[in-house]
């Protein structure tokens, strides 16, 4: 029996794919398989060509598939754009009223199937999708009665006469199915999984988790795809916690209010995207500035400008880094999990107090929409670090001034440079704030020896500052043939072609950056030295984190190969394996040449 399989169910935006999706894919979690899921979508609501890929395993897997084995076609454009994918023999489910047709060159079996005619019966052209899901479940010889399960509680608050009429559809669209093949196809069932129920959630639910585990009780932020989820998971969930949500009317607002927020005293965060942050980055600067802790979420798509907004990309990581005018303390951290969406977001909560800066937590398209499956949080694990904060009594601080009518250096010079923070209304901490340049009360000032003592103060605080896992790293072997280095969602494919190459004798190590800024160079430097040839994987076109491993460890990293991705879509394991393997190859011949 199959290990895996990748299912997709393609038609035009708005005919319900989402909602089959996620039929399909919670009763596979319900069975204890591991799960990936991606979605590709137009950026409207209505219309053009939109598809779910569902990758169903018996192991760990957090990378889309090279190839397609059952593809569900609600129209001819299905087919046309996604037959190529499928694997030879593959099932194309497809409804049988528009006379579907197989493009040249494709080996896959048809299965025309009444999917209007069923749905119709049953009351609406709406239960297509459900007919031709229900089709596709039984063909794999999966339980019927675990997908009605899964259409139950899909629709409960529809009402029981739509579960009813779903479930009809799907079992009518099942048998319609079995009666044309004769039974459950052998060839594409899966074997048994563990058997241990699983979260099965995207990144973006995974970050609100963890917001909220992290005493965050306020998020102000304007939707923007894919960052929009992160949102919604908030507004659904915060106001049981005593905590608010509030729609913007911009990325400005949305800053500026995360930033007031937490100078009272209440942890808050907004979220964006690209276009986004490049409206936040005056109020970055200003929480920089005046050492207000604040998290912000920045979840990459295509750019620039309206680019690709539902589409992969990594492209902002040198934004992050560098796109404040001004010099300022800044922590940029990229999760490379749905796992580490939900540790990494209460990590940069406590950071953000504890020095007192901005916090940006890093993610991409694939890793905050994509679905993939974890196992349950362990809020063990998590500790509330609220920072250094100034007490309104002479025992419990020793920060008071000798003097209590003095007024309150809010600004203090400190050997690490950070500073004693005080809420609004605490007992003699009146002070000013100002995005100007100001001394330790907070007052004005141009002078050239406080203006370098203010900067020097506040760029101390990230000189000894690491997070306790910088890097992901999976380094099995002590001489690797080859060094995977990537960020966020590669990290998935990067291990994916790992194993391959493994099976044909190249030994490979993988490390995935977390900590983006300050760079982890005291940590990455041992791993880089054991490799004789390095890939770093990344979705843009100019190479952000290899400039930036340049950039930190100099000529020494002149043999570095990038392999680059920037047209929207995820990187496949054989494109990262057939590199791979290539770029090995090459030097092993250079080596043969030098001797």
């Amino acid at each position: 029996m199959r290990e895996q399989l990748s299912w997709k169910v393609g038609g035009q935006q708005g005919q319900g794919m989402e909602s089959t999706d996620k039929v399909f894919s919670s009763a596979l979690a319900r069975l204890g398989y591991y799960l990936y899921s991606y979605r590709h979508f137009s950026s409207r609501i209505l219309g053009g060509h939109a598809n779910n890929n569902i990758r169903i395993s018996t192991r760990p897997i957090r990378s889309v598939a090279d190839h397609l084995d059952v593809l569900v076609a609600l129209d001819q454009e299905s087919i046309d754009v996604n037959a190529m994918e499928l694997k030879s023999g593959g099932i194309v489910i497809a409804d049988e009223i528009w006379k579907p047709v197989l493009p040249n060159g494709v080996d896959a079996c048809l299965l025309p199937i009444p999917i209007t005619a069923i749905a119709q019966e049953a009351g609406s052209t709406l239960f297509k999708n459900m007919a031709a899901s229900g089709a596709s479940w039984a063909l794999l010889g999966l339980p019927m009665t675990l997908f009605f399960d899964a259409i139950a509680r899909q629709f409960a608050v529809k009402g029981e006469m739509v579960i009813q009429k779903n479930m009809e559809a799907a079992a009518k669209g099942a048998e319609c199915a079995l009666a044309l093949t004769g039974g459950p196809l052998s060839d594409f069932q899966i074997a048994s999984p563990d058997g241990r129920e699983k979260l099965f959630l995207i990144g973006n639910d995974a970050i609100g988790m963890g917001a909220i585990a992290a005493g965050c009780r306020f998020m102000p932020a304007y939707p923007i795809t894919p960052a929009t989820e992160i949102m919604e998971y908030m507004m659904k969930h915060l106001p049981a916690y005593g905590g608010t949500v509030i729609q913007t009317e911009d990325e400005i607002a949305a800053i500026t209010m995360a930033i007031g927020a937490n100078y009272g005293g209440v942890r808050a965060f907004t979220a964006s995207a690209g276009p986004g942050l490049s409206l936040m980055m005056e109020g970055i600067g200003l929480a920089g500035m005046t050492e207000t802790p604040v998290v912000i979420v920045d979840t990459q798509r295509g750019g620039p400008s309206t680019g690709l907004p539902t589409k992969q990309e990594q492209s902002d990581v040198l934004a992050m880094i560098h796109g404040t005018h001004g010099e300022i303390p800044k922590i940029v951290l990229a999760p490379s999990t749905v796992e580490e969406c939900f540790y990494d977001t209460v990590e940069a909560f406590n950071l953000a107090e504890r020095y007192q800066c901005p916090v940006i937590v890093l993610t991409d398209l694939q890793l905050s929409m994509g679905k993939q499956t974890s196992e349950r949080f362990d809020y063990s694990r998590i500790v509330v670090d609220r920072g250094s904060w100034f007490a309104d009594t002479k025992e419990s601080s020793v920060f008071l001034p000798e003097d209590e009518h003095k007024e309150f250096r809010r600004y203090e010079m400190t050997t690490d440079g950070i500073s004693p923070r005080a809420m609004p209304g605490m007992k003699h901490s009146i002070h000013h704030v100002t995005g100007v340049e100001h001394d330790e009360h907070g007052r004005a000032s141009e002078s050239a020896t406080n203006r370098k003592q203010m900067m020097e103060k506040r760029m101390r605080k990230l000189l000894h500052m690491t997070t306790d896992n910088p890097l992901a790293v999976d380094t099995p072997h002590s001489d690797p043939d080859l060094l995977l280095i990537g960020m966020g969602s590669t990290r998935g494919v990067m291990d994916e072609a790992r194993i391959r190459m493994e099976a044909e004798g190249i030994r490979s190590n993988r490390i995935t950056v977390r900590q983006l800024h300050p760079f982890p160079v005291e940590s990455l430097r041992p791993l880089l030295l054991t490799a004789t040839t390095i890939v770093i994987i990344e979705h843009n076109a100019t190479g952000q984190l290899a400039s930036l491993i340049r950039l930190h460890f100099g000529s020494e990293m002149n043999g570095i190969k990038s392999l680059l991705k920037y047209d929207g879509t995820a990187f496949l394991p054989n494109e990262v394996t057939s590199f791979c393997r290539s770029t090995v190859m090459e030097s092993t011949t250079l080596k043969d040449v030098k001797i």
